[in-house]
């Protein structure tokens, strides 16, 4: 690895091309819902289907396992060659070995840093994880440029359309239409709250002209906009007409995609001889969930630290035991204004014991009480590796200005929350490492009030920010939603 020793950030990066070795065979892996009704999926069915059919959320079967010394191998390998060898284990044989390798490599190879996540050294034992070299500057492309080619493979393969629906706090609807922007058997609409997205983010979204990228802005909240989305997919009629298909992070192949950077930066600080702490800057919990899983398969990890704005359900949560959404609060770090975490619906299975009609009762509890309790047994296993941190505005803003101010480095607001909360975690003598989900100038008038100075633009951004915007502003209707949608949805039908 090269490092930079100074006051200043340094990078660790893979040099070597040293192949990965793969397994004679790959092992077939079903997946489940965490409602327990709805059917059991191979690997590209979940990744099409995105939420399952009783209303859960698809996870393995079992979960597949990594050695040590399969673990310890990874080390100096380029990051595609570990994400091919991680991800392999949960698509088995839906794709064949040496077409899925070429598609990871195809989409790892839009990053603009050699390493693709990049790790910078602020202080001893506190790193950042750069998640924001991709093409729209967000940790989002991460998953999303695999996801569309896995996607558009699978269609092609299957000669079928599909129709994408997804909903968006800032980041993913970006990340989502570069990704899918003029694939031709897919038509895209992504949901964002209006006026609750930074300029940057919705100019990402909203600057596309791909015929086939619908923007919907609803008055309202990402927690209506997710509502929208969940009532879609629960809407089979109409899933079924649309063959509609989902890219948020209820989409298993996210929560795949991104458990490939915890090991990457595990194993270049030491793993698997030495454990690793994260610290996570969190909305709807999929990319902590993504470090659930990768201890699951055996990376050692002492703890998952989930960084909250002041939109801290989990942090209540994990407290009290009490799961109760409250008023959704207009921060400076938008990607975590949420209130409802979908993906927590898949912790709370792996608590319970994997019992699915146990995740039904607390999930009807909560569509009609407005809130749940946990039992205490499943709020130990969660304290077992989770703690949570609550940051406010201020402390925001002071963690940008101190961080600029100490260490030269310039960081956004969400990084800002997992950096305040990384700090404010007692040292148990393992490194720290906090997600840094986006670049600073996706949120240059954050960056400005507190450090003074407008954030660099890198220039394929700047592009995008002087082209003309297009979108529809709908009400927080479901009916005005599927009106507008069934006019421009694609149908069953093969393509030709």
């Amino acid at each position: 690895m090269r490092l930079r020793v100074g006051r200043f950030a340094f990078t660790v990066r893979a040099v070597t091309t040293m192949p990965v070795n793969m397994p004679d065979q790959v092992n077939e892996l079903r997946y489940v819902s965490t409602r327990g009704s709805a059917p059991e999926l191979g690997f590209e069915d979940v990744m099409l289907t995105g939420l399952a059919r009783d209303g859960g959320l698809y996870v393995p079967q079992t979960w597949p396992q990594l050695t040590p010394t399969e673990i310890e191998a990874f080390s100096g390998l380029p990051y595609a060659q570990v994400a091919t060898r991680v991800m392999e284990l949960f698509v088995g044989s839906d794709i064949p070995q040496d077409e899925f390798s070429e598609l990871v490599e195809a989409a790892y190879a839009t990053f603009s840093h050699d390493a693709v996540t990049p790790l910078v050294e602020l202080g001893p034992d506190q790193w950042l994880l750069e998640l924001f070299h991709g093409p729209t500057l967000a940790f989002k492309d991460i998953a999303m440029q695999l996801l569309a080619r896995l996607m558009d493979r699978t269609l092609q393969h299957r000669k079928a359309r599909a129709t994408i629906v997804g909903a968006t706090s800032g980041d993913t609807g970006g990340a989502a239409i570069e990704a899918f922007a003029g694939r031709e058997a897919i038509e895209i609409f992504i949901l964002h709250p209006h006026g609750r997205v930074s300029d940057v983010q919705r100019r990402q979204m909203t600057t596309s002209s791909a015929e086939n990228v619908h923007n919907i802005a609803i008055e309202g909240t990402f927690d209506d906009c997710q509502a929208l989305l969940k009532a879609l997919f629960n809407d089979h009629e109409r899933r079924d007409r649309w063959s509609l298909a989902g890219v948020n992070s209820i989409n298993w192949a996210r929560i795949m995609a991104q458990s490939v950077y915890y090991f990457v930066s595990a194993v270049a600080l030491g793993a698997p001889g030495r454990p690793v702490n994260f610290c996570v800057p969190t909305g709807n919990f999929g990319d902590v969930f993504a470090g659930y899983a990768a201890s699951r398969m055996g990376l050692p990890i002492n703890r998952l630290v989930i960084a909250t704005n002041v939109n801290d359900i989990l942090v209540r949560a994990l407290k009290t035991g009490r799961y109760e959404p409250n008023k959704v609060v207009a921060t400076s770090s938008p990607s975590m204004d949420i209130q409802v975490s979908s993906n927590f619906e898949r912790l709370i299975f792996e608590a319970a014991g994997r019992d699915g009609t146990r995740v039904c009762q607390l999930m009807d509890t909560l569509a009609g009480q407005g809130g749940f309790s946990l039992s205490e047994d499943e709020l130990s296993s969660l304290r077992g590796l989770f703690s949570a941190v609550t940051v406010d505005e201020t402390e925001v803003e002071n963690t940008i200005r101190d961080v600029a101010r100490d260490t030269g480095y310039v960081c956004d607001p969400h990084t800002a929350v997992g950096l305040a909360a990384a700090r404010r975690t007692k040292s148990d003598g393992a490194p720290m490492v906090t997600l840094s989900t986006a670049h600073p100038a996706k949120f240059p008038d954050s960056v400005e009030a507190a450090t003074g100075k407008h954030p660099d633009v890198p220039p394929r951004l700047e592009q995008r920010l002087g082209a003309d915007e297009r979108y529809t502003v709908l009400e927080n209707d479901y009916g005005v939603l599927t009106d507008f949608i069934e006019s421009r949805a694609s149908t069953v039908s093969e393509l030709t």
